[in-house]
């Protein structure tokens, strides 16, 4: 699969996605959001594939922000449909995606990249990772869901400061605040990424998408997260996996998930 933007890569059960624009520290222009998209999908449509790892090309940059140039002279409608084109066709479709996503932040992840790495699941970065969230400095704020999501990680009040200041933090610090699971060295960012999904496939991955509908339902309004879990728990008892989880637990050997 070829994209303009894009390396897609599947291997062993593993899709890695990486954006490839790195004379543009591979910033987010409309063309790599639908790329995004597109590769994406088709990760999530190949039963193939157990996880996705998405990353950037080179060492200097995760996504260092949106393509301002594409977007400085935009009116008001035009920003309207940006910033819904991120919300629903990128940062929402990641976030509840079925398959386990993780980002794989190698160094600058700021503004859109930054809200990109927050929708996946899990966050593991390079020790030359920086992050921010700098839109305010450009008279504007993040539109690709930043200022729900940055809350739900770190705080409201690290949020606020984040946002408001444009501060950017480092590796250590966005770990000490919750930002990101793991720091690593830059060469052990990759294997580290693909340990963490190798763990998974070894789990049941109807269960995974079960628990990721669960945990994505406390941040919904209007939707009561406990009754989520209750029935996706509940619809767990009915899987030839959990059928297998528990006779391979009873019989002190590995299991084998038919849904994997």
């Amino acid at each position: 699969m070829t994209f303009n933007n894009l390396i897609y890569h599947l291997d062993q059960g593993v899709t890695t996605i990486t954006i490839n624009r790195p004379d543009k520290l591979n910033a987010l222009n409309y063309d790599t959001v639908m790329d995004l998209n597109a590769a994406i999908t088709a990760a999530q449509k190949d039963v193939t594939c157990k996880v996705i790892i998405i990353t950037g090309s080179g060492e200097k940059a995760f996504v260092a922000g949106a393509d301002i140039k594409e977007f400085s002279e935009y009116s008001m409608a035009q920003a309207r449909g940006l910033a819904q084109r991120g919300h629903s066709e990128l940062c929402d479709l990641i976030e509840q995606s079925t398959k386990p996503v993780i980002a794989a932040v190698n160094g600058f992840c700021l503004g859109g990249g930054l809200e990109l790495a927050m929708s996946c699941h899990i966050r593991v970065a390079s020790e030359n990772a920086k992050m921010a969230l700098p839109e305010v400095s450009l008279g504007v704020i993040p539109g690709y869901g930043g200022t729900q999501r940055l809350p739900q990680l770190i705080g409201k009040g690290r949020a606020f400061e984040m946002i408001m200041t444009g501060g950017m933090v480092d590796a250590q610090k966005a770990l000490a605040m919750g930002l990101v699971n793991h720091v690593v060295e830059q060469e052990s960012l990759m294997p580290l990424c693909h340990s963490i999904a190798e763990k998974m496939m070894g789990n049941s991955s109807l269960a995974i998408a079960s628990a990721i509908k669960a945990i994505n339902a406390n941040y919904q309004d209007g939707v009561n997260g406990y009754q989520v879990e209750i029935d996706a728990f509940s619809e767990c008892f009915n899987t030839n996996d959990f059928k297998e989880g528990t006779s391979a637990f009873i019989n002190k050997r590995k299991a084998n998930f038919p849904g994997n």
